[in-house]
């Protein structure tokens, strides 16, 4: 099969020249000299500069970059932004952000500053990065739209000349596009862009398949061009005898993402798809609108569950129009918009349109509206430290609603397709959803679980008693809901770990006479605190609650055997000190060849069972009457306490060969199959496990393990991926 090409549907390059007159057209008013000198200032900078995805000249990306906010009618300080939107990580020339305000002022340093992509931070692996990329820019977007909107236009040019020789990059690029950019300009209504966002993704990401839709459309283009005008030649005929004569009819074929889509969904070929084409009849006002689906569905029958009316209820970004499905001539299936010519400016332009930038300009209610659910993104976002789940978050968010639903008082709701009550409920309020004893729908009782459709009321019945159940994440479909579930549940787990702790701790204090009250006034917890590596007190309580800090640990803490000092060993214990120093041949035992003594070789040494360090740990030694050198972690508990004299230098030799032990535990739910998929994980990882305990309750299961590993990295790299796990909640070392 021949290899597929992408598409190349980059415009025309345009100059700054251009870009000045194109602005004039629509800010007559307007100071346009910030974007002649923000030009001059890229020319400097970027004079070398190539664009890393097409390699032409940088400054040609630019003023793609910038054409592309002037076809979306944009303020002049996104446009100065535009041209100015790489210059912040120009090496050559570097400018800084102070240089930017001073210059341009402050709203134009801030979009610039918040479009610009982080790189500065490093993380252990691409999914972290990715995830911290996303959120400083959601971030920055929450403060500012405009952030976005240059982010969007970069990645549109991005795609367009997307160039680059390594495949797996490219796909990378693609599907970040797919997942993230093209949902968030269908957020912000700006079809147009998510549109030509998904084919060219799509066009990566499955380039047979793009080929193929690509030629059968081109192979039926005639044949489309003389069904189109047949249908628009009917509805004029018959919209003017109906007394309608401001109107135009539109007739485009449908974008070759979502051809593909319904391919895919609705398992047949190419030649079964018969709305192929999309017509949009535009109208004078909303009155036309509802007078024109009358004469649309007096001439052919509309298809049930196809009919929205987004004028009665607009989408969150502000999009009007009724859509409709009808079988039309020879049964073929045809979708029909209509709309008025602002809702239709609207639907192009989407927020860009009706965006208040002016100083003193009121926000229009749209924007309010859209502004709302983005703080209520960036809210989840700072809550969320995986990676994965922030992931899946922002993903479940940027999906536009398919159903609205409504609350008994008439308050309208958009959400997924598949939503059920609980969704509803959590929409609501996160009080609503947590108390949610059950729900009508239409007036009938029906279970959490039941699926809503378009135009359902829904009614929550909450009762004080009711709390979140770890089934209900079983049940929702929003990512918000999910969410909300989990913070609930996190915290009652938390605060069972801490009661348990507590109740733990005390009674292996009082063995010992001592309590936690009598810790804390001598001091001693603060030297405690550290060698566990907790922040608090509660940090403690919670981890032994949980099991991450076991019953040994704690006691050989409280009365840590191997560092009792007996004076009646004191001679013995001197003449081990002497013998450090002179023994030069005796081979090491348990481990030892891979630790080096400082100042000595051949001394008996081995790994501590307590804290088990692996290669890459910072280790101390400790001097043990009659058994050489026990090898610690620097931070481990139970040298807390210890004499200093009884430590030695040791380090890692890097010739050990034999597997080393580190103890894990992991934490998730009780279902089938996941010990099968932990095993499976740690053992695509090359580690053997050595031990293994299970401990399980009605919803959660902990997995204590020994692992057999090569040294830190791989343990990290191992941890990394069972927190990856679906189902884990938890993975660290113990």
């Amino acid at each position: 099969m021949t290899k597929a090409k992408p598409p190349t549907s980059s415009p025309p390059l345009a100059g700054i020249d251009d870009i000045l007159r194109q602005a004039a057209n629509y800010m007559p008013d307007e100071d346009l000299d910030p974007l002649r000198r923000a030009y001059a200032l890229a020319k400097r900078a970027h004079n070398s500069s190539r664009h890393r995805y097409s390699g032409r000249p940088y400054l040609e990306h630019v003023l793609a970059v910038t054409e592309i906010l002037t076809a979306m009618r944009l303020d002049v300080a996104t446009l100065t932004a535009g041209l100015l939107h790489g210059i912040l990580k120009q090496k050559e020339h570097p400018v800084s952000q102070a240089k930017l305000r001073e210059e341009y002022g402050e709203d134009v340093a801030g979009i610039v500053a918040g479009a610009t992509r982080i790189t500065a931070v490093q993380f252990n692996n691409r999914l972290a990065y990715q995830a911290e990329n996303i959120r400083k820019m959601l971030l920055a977007m929450a403060t500012d739209i405009r952030v976005l909107l240059v982010r969007l236009a970069d990645r549109l040019h991005d795609m367009q000349t997307l160039n680059i020789s390594d495949q797996e990059h490219r796909r990378e690029i693609a599907q970040e596009t797919m997942d993230l950019y093209a949902p968030l300009a269908g957020r912000l209504g700006i079809d147009w862009i998510k549109r030509e966002l998904e084919d060219l993704a799509f066009a990566h990401l499955q380039p047979e398949d793009y080929q193929y839709l690509m030629s059968k459309i081109q192979t039926s283009l005639p044949d489309r061009e003389a069904y189109v005008e047949r249908i628009k030649g009917l509805l004029t005929h018959h919209l003017r005898e109906s007394g309608l004569t401001n109107f135009r009819i539109l007739g485009r074929p449908k974008h070759l993402y979502s051809i593909h889509k319904k391919l895919l969904v609705q398992n047949i070929t190419i030649d079964k798809v018969y709305d192929k084409v999309a017509f949009r009849i535009i109208v004078g006002d909303v009155k036309d609108c509802y007078q024109a689906l009358g004469v649309i569905h007096s001439l052919w029958p509309p298809i049930d569950g196809r009919f929205k009316d987004f004028i009665s209820h607009p989408k969150a970004n502000g999009y009007q129009s009724v859509h409709t499905s009808v079988i039309g001539p020879n049964g073929d299936f045809m979708e029909i918009q209509i709309r008025t010519e602002d809702m239709d400016r609207i639907a192009a332009e989407g927020i860009a349109a009706h965006w208040a930038y002016k100083e003193g300009q009121a926000a229009s209610p749209q924007d309010v509206k859209l502004f709302k659910w983005l703080k209520q993104l960036v809210a989840m976002l700072q809550e969320l430290e995986d990676p994965k789940e922030l992931l899946e978050t922002v993903k479940g968010e940027l999906y536009e609603d398919d159903i609205y639903v409504l609350t008994p008082n008439g308050e309208v709701k958009g959400l997924p397709k598949g939503s059920t009550p609980l969704d509803f409920a959590y929409s609501v309020h996160t009080e609503v959803g947590n108390r949610c004893s059950g729900a009508k729908i239409n007036g009938q009782i029906a279970p959490l679980r039941t699926p809503l459709k378009n135009g359902d009321v829904v009614e929550i019945i909450t009762s004080p008693h009711q709390k979140p159940s770890r089934n209900w994440l079983h049940i929702v479909k929003t990512s918000r809901a999910r969410n909300r579930i989990r913070q609930w549940l996190n915290q009652e787990q938390r605060e069972h770990d801490l009661e348990k702790g507590r109740e733990i701790c005390e009674r292996e204090l009082r063995k010992h006479d001592i309590s936690l009250k009598k810790l804390i006034k001598t001091g001693h917890l603060q030297e405690l605190l550290k060698g566990l590596s907790c922040n608090s007190l509660d940090d403690l309580l919670r981890k032994v609650g949980s099991g991450k800090i076991g019953m040994t640990a704690l006691t050989r803490i409280l009365q840590p055997e191997e560092l009792r000092r007996d004076e009646d060993t004191e001679e013995a214990e001197s003449a081990l000190m002497e013998q450090v120093q002179r023994r030069q041949s005796r081979k090491s035992r348990g481990g030892g060849e891979a630790v080096i003594v400082e100042g000595a070789t051949g001394i008996p040494t081995k790994l501590a069972n307590c804290c088990r360090p692996v290669p890459g740990d910072e280790i101390i030694g400790f001097i043990t009457t009659g058994r050489g050198i026990t090898v610690h972690k620097s931070n481990c508990a139970n040298l807390l306490g210890g004499e200093a004299e009884r430590r030695i230098g040791v380090r890692w030799s890097g010739a050990g060969k034999t597997p080393f032990r580190a103890s894990i535990q992991a934490v998730g739910e009780n279902r089938k199959g996941l010990l099968a998929a932990l095993s499976s994980t740690i053992s695509n990882d090359d580690a053997n496990i050595a031990n293994l305990e299970v401990n399980t309750s009605s919803d959660q299961a902990r997995f204590n393990m020994i692992l057999e590993v090569d040294g830190i990295d791989h343990l990290n790299r191992i941890l990394q991926h069972i927190r990856q796990l679906a189902g884990i909640t938890d993975a660290d070392r113990k």
